[in-house]
């Protein structure tokens, strides 16, 4: 059975359950694997924290590793999963910063608009901090400093002991590798609803 094609596959519970039975672990790891990133950035909206976005993420697969009888009855795995990280990550924020109940209702409004929005943001993000550690090793920690970081050139400069000049090839390869990776990519890969958020690749790498 070819898992990763199968993941593609899947819409309802029923259909994760189905292939955890037939695939056992590898399935789940394998899907696991393919939503882990994009659920952190919906996570990391709310926590504003990369490491307890993970946590937040890892928490809810575990659960449902644990107890996969809660599958049967979910119409849209995606949006359950972007609906638990959400509540997950503001039951957090309640706890740490006592915030208004309010709040707590945030994630009861996502709309299947709001999640397929996100989903389409969140890959487009995802696709390009993996072609960013892609990049050669002084190209990626310019590109981070500057574009990251919000460093300055100089200020690059300065704490790699390295020209301005050399500071602006470098983030000029960069870029212009990012561009032909990246944007290759969403042509080729997306339809036209999933190139909404085309403007804001252009923007970022230019």
């Amino acid at each position: 059975m070819n898992i990763k094609k199968s993941i593609g596959s899947i819409d309802t519970g029923q259909d994760l359950l189905s292939l955890i039975e037939n695939g056992s672990s590898d399935a789940f790891t394998e899907f696991y694997s393919d939503s882990f990133k994009k659920l952190i950035l919906v996570s990391q909206k709310y926590v504003n924290d990369v490491y307890v976005a993970e946590e937040i993420v890892q928490n809810i697969f575990l659960k449902i590793w644990e107890d996969k009888s809660v599958l049967v009855n979910i119409k849209s795995v995606r949006s359950y999963l972007y609906r638990s990280v959400a509540n997950a990550s503001i039951n957090h924020l309640n706890k740490a910063r006592n915030i208004e109940k309010h709040h707590a209702k945030i994630a009861e409004h996502l709309t299947e608009e709001d999640i397929e929005l996100l989903d389409e943001q969140n890959q487009l993000i995802a696709l390009l901090y993996e072609e960013i550690e892609l990049l050669p090793e002084k190209c990626r920690q310019v590109f981070k400093m500057s574009r990251l970081d919000g460093l300055k050139y100089r200020d690059i400069a300065s704490q790699l002991s390295i020209s301005d000049k050399t500071v602006e090839n470098h983030m000029g390869n960069a870029l212009k590798i990012l561009r032909q990776r990246v944007i290759s990519k969403v042509t080729k890969e997306s339809d036209s609803s999933g190139r909404k958020y085309y403007s804001l690749l252009i923007l970022f790498l230019y």
